[in-house]
């Protein structure tokens, strides 16, 4: 399989030795002779097409046609006409018929890229294409039928747009029969620099140039970033260089200073991370002690408002004195130091003071006498205990809850439509 694998890879000019592409690749080249829908996915620029083509080539219709058509660049109203054509008069400037893909590629293979992107309605005339080859034209009544093989593609979570509702599950499933998952770039360190060099030499072929080579901090430059463009990114790159450098042997350096954005990195930091933590604690703490003055003047406000509305006298003048003045360095708990820094609310109860007070002479808190004195007695009411009477107000409600019907009054009072009557004669209701 890995001799199979290499001359594949030399006839479609692909370049690398990374395990997760060559597993790529293996399923493709497993699948190609199937009619089987395929569904790869993987970031834009890791090469979608390519593996496509791969398929087709490999297939037994390699002798038939093949079309590419991005479904993101097709606007929306005319994406069913250029898929499944249209007879003449069917919409404005529709001055005659029209053959769309699946017709005129019958029998061929048609890559579908951006496949999330196809608007829902498509996306059923699709499915009904995958599933019995049928498909009609846009403004027509007339079934046709087409043989072609589909191959998708997306760059998105497909399972993502089909929990929002903006792809059809079933379609979804239907595409999904082999999936092929391309790696990213950078996911593939071992194959950049490999990449790079062929670029290079393509671009010195073609400009009948010396290639550059790069020494060794700038090939480690290049294996640790991110590629977020991935191959087309890095292809890119190497013409740049091979453009803008001054000297054949580019080295870290130079490649910094044309690729600014080539130190960038998407990981987390970690040089520092006992400082973070630090500062994380240090967060927590501050936020623990701010909640925590904040309930000791909601408390405190509490306090003096329940003295000043019940107009109560307080056992301990020190404390009472302290609350006033905000300052806790008093020990009341057995040497216990309060902190005397905290903000005070309005404390200016100037009619009470302290040292007057009577320790003796204390008032409940909460109940105060005058208010007491308000209320009169209460009367006690005994329970009528009367089985006789109970059942009669029973009855009585059964029938008023269901506006007089004796038969629903009945079932609700669990007994019989025939009791009920008897019941209802006893008591005069």
């Amino acid at each position: 399989m890995d001799a199979n694998l290499q001359s594949i890879k030399q006839r479609f000019g692909i370049i690398g030795r990374s395990e997760l592409l060559d597993r790529a690749l293996g399923t493709a080249v497993r699948v190609a002779n199937t009619d089987l829908s395929v569904l790869i996915s993987g970031e834009s620029g890791v090469g979608k097409e390519v593996f496509s083509k791969i398929i087709h080539a490999l297939s037994p219709r390699k002798h038939n046609n093949f079309i590419a058509i991005n479904c993101g660049a097709i606007p929306e109203g005319t994406i069913n006409s250029e898929l499944f054509g249209h007879e003449k008069g069917a919409f404005t400037g529709a001055t005659g018929e029209r053959k769309g893909y699946f017709e005129t590629y019958d029998g061929g293979t048609i890559f579908l890229d951006e496949i999330g992107e196809m608007p829902l309605d498509t996306q059923a005339f699709l499915l009904r294409v995958l599933e019995s080859g049928e498909f009609i034209r846009v403004g027509s009544s007339k079934v046709l039928k087409t043989d072609v093989r589909i191959i998708a593609a997306t760059n998105v979570e497909l399972k993502g747009k089909v929990k929002s509702g903006k792809f059809r599950e079933d379609l979804y499933f239907r595409l999904n029969t082999v999936p092929i998952n391309v790696p990213a770039l950078r996911e593939r360190k071992e194959d950049i620099y490999l990449l790079f060099r062929k670029f290079v030499v393509d671009f010195a072929e073609k400009y009948r140039t010396t290639p550059i080579q790069l020494d060794e901090r700038g090939r480690l430059l290049l294996e640790n970033y991110s590629w977020p463009g991935n191959i087309r990114e890095l292809k890119n790159i190497a013409e740049q260089l091979s453009v803008l450098s001054e000297d054949k042997r580019v080295s870290a350096e130079e490649i910094v200073r044309l690729v600014p954005n080539i130190t960038q990195r998407n990981l987390p930091a970690i040089a520092d991370q006992s400082s973070k933590t630090r500062f994380e604690e240090r967060d927590i703490l501050y936020n623990l002690l701010f909640d925590m003055k904040h309930d000791l003047n909601e408390l405190k406000s509490l306090v003096f408002e329940l003295i000043r509305s019940n107009d109560l006298r307080v056992q301990n003048p020190q404390r009472l004195k302290a609350l006033k003045t905000g300052d806790f360095s008093m020990d009341f708990n057995g040497g216990e130091t309060y902190p005397t820094s905290l903000p005070q609310p309005d404390t200016s109860f100037d009619h009470y003071d302290a040292e007057d007070e009577d320790e003796n002479d204390l008032r409940p808190i909460i109940i105060d006498e005058k208010i007491k004195e308000q209320y009169s007695d209460t009367e006690v009411v005994e329970e009528n205990l009367s089985l006789e009477e109970n059942e009669k107000e029973l009855i009585k409600k059964a029938l008023r809850k269901h506006n007089g019907r004796r038969k629903e009054a009945a079932q609700d009072l669990g007994i019989s439509e025939r009791t009920l009557y008897r019941k209802i004669k006893q008591y005069e209701l």
